[in-house]
């Protein structure tokens, strides 16, 4: 009987969704970059460096676009990106999708409220957000949303593939930050 318990409790463990501890931890300075992003379908370039001197950034990355809840949890950081901007926060979506794909992903999913850009290689190892799932290729991010200070200093992790509580969390995080000017 425990010869068969074994593998069913591996086969069950392998199932569940894994935790989310390839993320870069709270506190971390933030690796800065550039990249090729699209907003409102339109290509530009764009500095992490730059966009902090204007104030916080959630930066938030996702497997694929035009996939389900890549296109859901789009719309309701969309949904929300007044309430960013109100807050002085800059939003950007980011993934290994190529640009012309991201061009018609920030007017259909981001109606042209937020910019998403092309997560490369370096970008997806520097944030530490390869998604590595049994049966999974390679080239997709996990689902991590960081809030990066104007200090540079990461101020709030979430990683969990549910997009669901993505925008909730980082805008109590924006609104946090906030208050502390």
């Amino acid at each position: 009987m425990h010869k068969l318990l074994a593998p069913m409790i591996a086969l069950v463990a392998l199932s569940l969704p894994t935790a989310g501890f390839a993320e870069l931890p709270v506190g971390t300075k933030a690796p800065m970059f550039r990249t090729s992003v699209a907003l409102g379908g339109k290509a530009m370039r764009f500095s992490l460096q730059r966009a902090l001197r204007r104030g916080p950034v959630v930066l938030y990355f996702y497997p694929k676009a035009f996939t389900q809840g890549c296109t859901l949890e789009a719309h309701a950081f969309a949904d929300a990106a007044d309430e960013f901007a109100a807050l002085g926060a800059t939003v950007i979506g980011m993934s290994a999708d190529d640009l012309p794909t991201l061009q018609k992903f920030s007017t259909e999913a981001c109606r042209s409220k937020f910019a998403v850009g092309v997560a490369s290689p370096v970008i997806i190892k520097g944030y530490d957000v390869a998604l590595s799932r049994p049966g999974m290729p390679s080239g997709f991010t996990d689902r991590t949303s960081y809030v990066i200070g104007r200090d540079g200093i990461i101020t709030m992790v979430h990683s969990d593939l549910d997009y669901r509580d993505h925008v909730k969390l980082t805008l109590a995080a924006v609104r946090k930050l906030a208050t502390k000017r």
